[in-house]
């Protein structure tokens, strides 16, 4: 079977790729089991990531990496502090910089690129299903791990369990990497035809289209036996077809009149499986992923003799494409430059650079050791410099007589919004060498 590890769209096995609302007990869907009620909301100080809009000595560097943030965040009704995310547990893998995302949401804002096409993909199902589809956008990103793998069959060794590609609270409990983890919970609470959209993490690499935070929408609708046997058709051929016909419309909603092609593939919560990909810019591009909902979680979930389809989509690779956003951390900004572009709301503006500052380039080489990997050097490198962070990439690796294996790797520093002094470029990368060997217990070379 192929397994596909690249993209961000439909679920998590697709690696580079909720309102009933008002009316929904909140903390039943943000929170499997009781997980928050067992803390106590405290007050913590905790070093903030490195600002990218002031210029610092030394000093002042310093003194900004250890300035407190907040300690209580409010998500679908639920409170979370720090200590309920970022714990003294040996399993937990969660740094401050991942905390301060949290509740952050950006695809709640209406006039951020994010929210604009989250409101396109709603205005489509608004328009072509007579509002059938109910709308979930702030259901809590603190899961199960039966949430976020076990019910949507992932394999137990598939690679996306583990501690280097996943964000793991306590052995139990992660930051959902897919909008997939709230599947299983809203199917037993009814739901039937549904959207998600939600922020979703996972541990990866730093160059302009990767970044821990990232947001998806997930679509889902069931069928009962009397809708496709009006048809004379199977249960599994019928719900493909009005999957496909549903997306075909969708995407020439947000793209205009582009040729399209269906491609085969596979997840392992969906039979038959199908990327949809359009012709753009001269090339093809995947937009989404999708198929038919397999049998084993409509049947664990209360949907026996049911079909169901189910998609997938990445909102930032989206975004990036029809805002002609060229760097993925734009979309974190807070310089006016940037915000005010979105102003309007509306679909298909351009975003136009405000400014190209340089980038500053430096070498760190180090033997590494069996438990090195590429994700965990990148979390150290965003645990230090944040979003002045723009690439980490290996540039040269050899292994000498005795069986020891170098590895160097050059980071880009650049900031989106003002130039960087050598000074501070000097101090991050001599606070990186520091945290990579100590963190990674690798020998600089």
């Amino acid at each position: 079977m192929k397994m596909l590890i690249q993209s961000r769209s439909f679920g998590l096995l697709r690696y580079p790729m909720i309102e009933v609302a008002a009316s929904l007990s909140q903390s039943t869907v943000c929170v499997s089991s009781t997980f928050f009620q067992r803390y106590a909301i405290r007050r913590y100080n905790v070093s903030a990531p490195l600002p990218s809009s002031t210029t610092f000595s030394t000093k002042k560097l310093k003194k900004n990496l250890r300035q407190p943030v907040m300690s209580v965040l409010e998500i679908g009704g639920t409170k979370i502090c720090r200590d309920d995310v970022v714990k003294d547990d040996p399993t937990n893998n969660v740094p401050d910089s991942i905390f301060l995302k949290l509740g952050l949401q950006l695809h709640r804002r209406d006039q951020h690129p994010i929210g604009i096409l989250k409101n396109a993909v709603y205005d489509y199902f608004n328009k072509n299903y007579s509002s059938e589809f109910t709308k979930f956008d702030n259901l809590c990103p603190i899961v199960s791990v039966k949430q976020n793998f076990d019910d949507v069959l992932v394999p137990a060794d598939h690679v996306s369990r583990s501690y280097n590609d996943t964000y793991y609270i306590d052995a139990q409990t992660v930051l959902r990497c897919h909008t997939s983890a709230h599947q299983a919970e809203l199917l037993r609470m009814g739901q039937t035809h549904f959207l998600v959209t939600g922020d979703v993490y996972r541990r990866d690499s730093i160059d302009s289209t990767h970044y821990p935070v990232f947001h998806q929408m997930e679509g889902f609708r069931v069928f009962t036996p009397d809708e496709w046997e009006q048809f004379g058709m199977d249960n599994t051929t019928y719900a493909a077809t009005e999957l496909k016909k549903c997306l075909e419309g969708l995407t020439r909603h947000l793209f205009g009149a582009v040729e399209m092609r269906w491609v085969d593939a596979y997840f392992p919560f969906t039979s038959p499986s199908f990327e949809l990909e359009i012709y753009f810019q001269e090339k093809w591009m995947e937009v989404l992923g999708c198929g038919v909902v397999e049998q084993e979680i409509l049947k664990k979930n209360g949907r026996v003799n049911n079909s169901a389809w189910a998609f997938g989509l990445g909102l930032e690779r989206l975004a990036m494409v029809l805002f002609d956003i060229p760097d993925i951390r734009l979309f974190w900004s807070n310089d006016e430059r940037f915000i005010s572009q979105f102003s309007g709301g509306q679909l298909g503006v351009k975003f136009k650079p405000f400014s190209k500052f340089p980038p500053c380039y430096k070498d760190m080489s180090f033997w590494i050791n069996d438990s090195f990997t590429e994700n965990n050097l990148c979390e150290v490198v965003r645990g230090v410099a944040g979003d002045l962070a723009e690439t980490v990439q290996l540039i040269d690796s050899f292994t000498n007589k005795k069986g020891m294996t170098s590895h160097c790797y050059r980071i880009t520093y650049r900031s989106m919004e003002r130039s960087l002094t050598d000074e501070e470029v000097n101090q991050l990368q001599s606070n990186v060498r520091e945290e990579v060997q100590s963190k990674l217990n690798v020998v600089l070379r």
